[in-house]
């Protein structure tokens, strides 16, 4: 039905919007029609979708993206005809990898300067999901991970496919997971649980994700004969329900993981339900005053919000003089390795410090994995 007669705007709206172009390359805006909960189109009303357009890199930001994804967020914000912003990934590999590894080993390494600057945008970045005028979904197409963790631990929901795996990079990698998920993961999963993450480096899971606290639901994404199936790697504490869904999950191991991948490799991908469960959190919201839902989702920011602010300046100071050495090493490690050999050589870099080496000595190269070839 369209809007009355009597709701034709009155006013001449001004442009809020920093810049009239916000496209920038790897970052697709656009505007989809909103829907009811029974599925019919809302006229004149949309729900903005952000998506991460890199999946050759796994959705990896680079600097164009980051300041992409501002400006998107803004155009969002100041959108009188937006219910909510969806933000995504392209694809069905991931919904991001964090940074993009290749621009910092080959621009960012040894240049602290410059990586400052970037992390001027970085925390920009998730200011603004934080700030977001709008609420922000996070639907999880494929991993996330790293910076990607941290990204949609700002969002204020985050509904994922099954298939998708969940965790932090930072230490295994050259950085410290001081982008947001040192900030968020112990308000929302506790602090055992986030050392884990945090320090281990392990994935885990959308099931576990799910259980741990970090999303809103979690779809299956695998069709086999015409059928979802929920992920096969994962073993599970009970049941899963008709649509798939448990609350626990751990990696499967020996004949079952075997098992379990020939039945991946079996089937086929299918987003749809991600989609279905998408939309269908954005026509609950959208059946609510919309101020009232902003100065809830506000106040429930606020804990996250505090801690960010909080830590996010130090924070930045830090991962750029980390570029002199830490980062440099892992990021360069990451970028020129091979598939299977990408990680700095960790006890001969303990070891060399430990005999007081210096990283002005050849450290840098001494541990890199051509260094083992």
């Amino acid at each position: 039905m369209n809007a009355p007669e009597a709701l034709k705007p009155v006013l001449e709206f001004k442009n809020h919007d920093l810049v009239d172009d916000t496209a920038k390359p790897g970052v697709r805006y656009e505007k989809r029609p909103a829907r009811k909960p029974d599925g019919s189109v809302v006229a004149g009303l949309y729900n903005a979708w952000i998506t991460l357009d890199n999946p050759a890199q796994y959705n990896s930001y680079t600097t164009d993206m980051v300041k992409g994804v501002i400006l998107a967020l803004r155009a969002a914000s100041n959108a009188r005809d937006v219910n909510c912003i969806v933000f995504t990934g392209a694809g069905d590999k991931a919904f991001c990898t964090g940074g993009n590894t290749k621009e910092y080993a080959e621009y960012y390494a040894g240049q602290p300067q410059e990586y400052r600057q970037y992390l001027r945008l970085f925390n920009d970045m998730v200011t603004a999901l934080l700030v977001a005028d709008k609420p922000v979904i996070c639907r999880v197409n494929g991993m996330r991970i790293g910076g990607g963790q941290e990204i949609g631990m700002a969002c204020d929901f985050s509904v994922a496919q099954d298939l998708a795996r969940f965790g932090q990079a930072g230490p295994k990698h050259g950085s410290a997971p001081i982008g947001g998920a040192t900030d968020f993961l112990p308000l929302m999963v506790g602090a055992e649980r986030a050392m884990a993450a945090c320090v281990l480096c392990e994935p885990f899971s959308a099931h576990k994700a799910y259980q741990m606290g970090i999303l809103t639901d979690v779809v299956p994404a695998l069709k086999v004969d015409g059928r979802f199936v929920a992920n096969p790697l994962v073993e599970t504490q009970r049941q899963f329900d008709e649509f798939g869904r448990n609350v626990y999950g751990e990696a499967k191991t020996g004949a079952a993981a075997k098992e379990a991948k020939a039945l991946l490799a079996s089937g086929t991908v299918d987003l749809s339900m991600l989609d279905e469960k998408v939309e269908e959190l954005c026509a609950k919201i959208l059946l609510t005053f919309p101020e009232c839902t902003l100065k809830t989702i506000e106040e429930l920011r606020k804990p996250k919000l505090e801690t960010w602010n909080r830590n996010k300046e130090g924070s930045r100071a830090w991962l750029s003089l980390n570029m002199m050495t830490e980062a440099r090493a892992g990021f360069t490690a990451f970028n020129d390795g091979t598939k299977d050999d990408r990680e700095a050589d960790f006890v001969s870099l303990r070891q060399q410090l430990a005999a007081g080496t210096s990283w002005l000595d050849g450290l840098h190269d001494s541990i890199q994995p051509k260094a083992r070839r």
